[in-house]
């Protein structure tokens, strides 16, 4: 992991606050909550990239390096990294900001692979012929 000391100076595509109902026995957040969100980003910039439905088919691994706490913020931030034909390798970045924190920590990253979809979902071009 190309771990970073400050997060990403545009802006997130998702920021989000870690609830009480997203918490393990142990009080942390789930990481399936965690990568529920990386998903939803990295969807968002498919759906823009691609114009068109288009859904995850694999991601890369993903190593939690810290522990997302309830009221932490957590922002991610998706950036489109590789096109083909019919897919999309879209890089999220999560980073946490502890409540009453100015200090931000990257908690974890992973790669996001998408595929554009037709009406019946089979995969087509990532942009449309206009």
């Amino acid at each position: 992991m190309d771990r970073q000391e400050q997060p990403p100076q545009h802006s997130p595509t998702i920021r989000t606050i870690a609830m009480p109902a997203d918490t393990n026995p142990s009080g942390d957040i789930f990481g399936g909550w965690l990568m529920s969100q990386m998903d939803l980003a990295a969807g968002s910039v498919a759906a823009l990239t691609s114009g068109r439905r288009s859904a995850t088919i694999a991601v890369d691994a993903m190593i939690f390096h810290r522990p997302v706490k309830v009221g932490d913020e957590v922002s991610l931030y998706a950036t489109l990294v590789r096109q083909g034909r019919t897919s999309m390798t879209i890089h999220v970045d999560a980073w946490r900001r502890p409540r009453a924190s100015s200090r931000s920590e990257m908690v974890t990253e992973a790669n996001f692979t998408f595929v554009a979809l037709d009406a019946e979902g089979r995969p087509v071009p990532v942009r449309p012929e206009e």
